[in-house]
Formats: C-alpha cells, structure tokens, sequence
C-alpha cells in the first residue's frame, strides 16, 4: 500500500509538518488567498480565479 499526496496550492514560507507531496500545482506566497472554492468569512469562493486577499479586509475585524 501506498499515499499520495496532492496540493493545489503550496506555502512553502508556512509549512508546519514534514509531509512529502508528491505533486503540487503551485508554490505561493504566504498570503491569504480566496477564490476557486476557497473563501473568506464565506465570501469570494465563487471567483473564477485564484486572488490574495488584501490584508485589511481580514485585520479590521
């Protein structure tokens, strides 16, 4: 038996455990980013694009 794993996206500057992933779609920075199904406070999932989130829409609150 074996695993795999797969990453859409990949934070390098913000990995916490030792996990080989064996393919990864893109490197990014360490920013938060929205869009294609990932969201904010249930906000910006439906972007047909990946995008980072400016940082004083998620500091204000």
């Amino acid at each position: 038996r074996s695993l795999r794993v797969c990453a859409l996206l990949r934070k390098p500057d913000a990995v916490r455990a030792d996990v080989d992933i064996s393919y990864v779609g893109l490197d990014i920075p360490n920013e938060f980013v929205v869009g294609y199904g990932l969201d904010y406070a249930e906000r910006y999932r439906d972007l047909p694009y990946i995008g980072t989130l400016d940082p004083k829409v998620y500091e204000e609150e």
